[in-house]
Formats: C-alpha cells, structure tokens, sequence
C-alpha cells in the first residue's frame, strides 16, 4: 500500500484511546492508516490509572506520559497543562533520539503548543488537525479561556504547514479570525466494515458526553408524551456516555417519566465490542446537539443501520442525509412528532441511508498522506 518513501510521523494528542471522546478513536485510526502505508508512527499522549507507560498497538509505538487526570471521558483545561509540561520532556527525549519527518498535532490547543515549540527547537514542521472546541468560540464554556489564549492559537495556526478541519463550518469559523490561514477539509471517518447492524431491537439510542450543549434533556422531553406507548410497546432508550451533568439528565429522565424504559450506560470504550452491539441493536439514533464539528456518533450509527434523527445544525449537514432525518434546533415538538411518526411506520430498514465511502478511514488517511507528502512547503 506504501505509495511514498518510509517517513517518520510524530502524531501528537492528549486524548488517545482509550481515553477521551471522538477526537480520540479519529486519531487512532489515522495512525494505525499511517502504518499501513508503511511509514512509523510514534504517538505521545496522557498516561491514565491503570494504563502502560509505553505500549505497541497495530505498529503503533504509543507513549503516555505521567499527568493529573481524574476521568477517561473528560480532561480540564489545568489537567491539560500537565500532558503539556511531561509531553514537552518526552517529545524532547524522542527528537533527540529519532530523526521525525513531520508532527501531526490534533488540536490546536492544548497540543498546538507543543507543536510550535518542537518546530522552534528541532525544526521540526507540522499540521493541525483541529476538532472543534480548539477553535475560538466554539464552545460557549470556554469563552473566557478563549480570550486568554488567542493570540497563541493564532500564532499556533499561522506556524503551521496546513490546519485541517473534518467540515466546512470549522473552516468558516477560523477563516472568520485568520483569513490567511491555509486550511484543507478531511471529514471524520470511521471502519465501515465495524459497525454493521444486528438483530434489531425496539431501542432509541443517544451517544455523547453529557453536557447541556449535547441536547439530551430536549431528547427527554420530547419523549415525555410518549412514555406510556414506549413502554407498553417494549421500546427502551439508551444512554451512553458520561459527564458532568449526568446527575441532572437522570433527574431529568425521572421528572419525564422516563425512568422505567432508560438505561443509562455510562462511558464505553469507542474500540469495544459493547459499543458496536449497542449500536448495532438500535433502531433509532437521535442526537440533538446544540453545536457539532463533525457527526461521529451519527456516521456509527448510519454504518449500524439506525434510523437517524438529528439536530438541524452544520456539522450534522455535512453528513448529507435527507431532509426527513433533520428537526428544528431545540423545537421538542417537532422531534416528538418525528419519532412518533417513525415508530408508527414499523419498518425503519428502508428509510437507512447508505455511507458513501468518502467517509471511510482508507479515504480519510489517503487524503492524509497526500497532504503529508505532496504539500511542497513540507520537506519531508
């Protein structure tokens, strides 16, 4: 499959499986591509309880470095910071010993930073890939950081060989603040051939960390009216995925009668078996998220054979579904009647849309290597 000389890739992420969300298992699929077309890949990300300093995975030399962080499925801004001060001693450890060709880095912040000190100390040039909540004023609940951290992340992004961004309305929203900045689009992708459908089952399915910006609580209410035919029809509706603000949407679940047909999973590993099968039983997936950079958890559950049923916003967009699968942001009634209507129609099968390969990660990581090895700023 190698098309290019063997090259050397730093690959550079807080978050790598199996810790974090879908930035994570992104990550970890564009290394394992990275060897499949032969080149080496070392990756340097945060160590966790429990976890091997160093450990070989599909050729993969990952390297995980001391640092504060309490959860799997979430790292605060000051947990961070301690991947950045022991990631900069390994990094440093590593150049000196091996001869990089480039550094791939996901996220412009935190990890941008050590990016652009690697590239002033060793010379070592870069590219981004960024996911969303890196990019200033994406996420409300990062304003103030954001305000501290601009001028870095603009230095981060103008030092850079190329950002790359997995949808249009990233793009739009740094060319908002650094029109000069040289960008290219890759969509997230996933392994088509991983989660297929199984025998299905009369469950709705939402999947994200449980934050208020995730929209489940609009999901909740907008099954409210439909608690007792659910339940006398056998449906039941999971929940995977942590955070903090699970305490208030099992309230939540509780006030809206939902209690007796929801089950709340709490996080599973993206590359596990239980995920897949979750997936894979469903017969609906909804996801009412107030912002998204990309879709990943509703490509999974497209490739899984779920009906979808998704928030009318652009990172969803570009997943290009039919109109049918979109509700109004926040319009729970709108919502209500949608799966109301699906339920009632029985057969879901034939309303599926098929995954065009452009989403795949063989896709995905071509587009990778040729923005790697035919950029000519980059001489590798």
């Amino acid at each position: 499959m190698n098309n290019f000389d063997q090259k050397r890739i730093l690959l550079l992420n807080y978050e790598f499986p199996p810790l974090g969300g879908g930035a994570s298992p992104v990550s970890y699929e564009i290394a394992k591509g990275y060897i499949e077309f032969g080149h080496q890949v070392d990756v340097v990300t945060m160590g966790f309880k429990g976890l091997p300093i160093f450990e070989q995975k599909d050729g993969i030399n990952i390297y995980r470095v001391k640092c504060l962080r309490s959860k799997k499925e979430l790292c605060h801004p000051w947990e961070q910071v301690t991947y950045l001060i022991f990631g900069w001693l390994k990094c440093k450890e590593l150049c000196k010993k091996n001869k990089y060709d480039i550094c791939h880095c996901h996220f412009i912040i935190p990890t941008g930073i050590l990016a652009l000190k690697l590239k002033k100390k060793f010379a070592l040039p870069y590219i981004i890939t960024s996911h969303g909540s890196d990019v200033l004023g994406y996420n409300p609940r990062f304003r103030y950081l954001y305000l501290l951290l601009k001028r870095k992340w603009q230095h981060i992004i103008l030092e850079a060989e190329l950002t790359v961004v997995p949808s249009k309305f990233l793009q739009t929203e740094i060319k908002k603040i650094i029109p000069q900045a040289r960008i290219s689009l890759v969509p997230n992708s996933i392994d088509l051939k991983r989660f297929r459908p199984l025998t299905k089952e009369n469950r709705i399915l939402l999947v994200a960390r449980l934050f208020k910006n995730k929209g489940m609580q609009d999901v909740f209410e907008a099954l409210r009216p439909l608690a007792n035919d659910l339940k006398l029809n056998g449906w039941k509706v999971d929940v995977v995925g942590d955070g903090p603000d699970r305490k208030f949407l099992e309230d939540k679940a509780r006030n809206c009668d939902l209690t007796s047909i929801i089950e709340f999973h709490g996080w599973i590993d993206n590359n596990s078996e239980a995920l897949e099968k979750i997936y894979g039983r469903a017969k609906i997936f909804v996801s009412a998220s107030r912002f998204e950079s990309f879709g990943l958890a509703v490509l999974e559950a497209m490739s899984s054979g779920c009906y979808c049923l998704v928030s009318d916003i652009a990172g969803h967009r570009q997943l290009n579904l039919d109109y049918e699968h979109y509700f109004s942001l926040g319009d729970v009634y709108n919502l209500t009647t949608k799966i109301k209507t699906i339920i009632a129609g029985g057969n879901l099968t034939d309303s599926n849309v098929a995954i065009s390969d452009a989403f795949s990660n063989f896709a995905a990581v071509k587009k990778y290597i040729n923005i790697l090895w035919k950029n000519s700023k980059i001489n590798c």
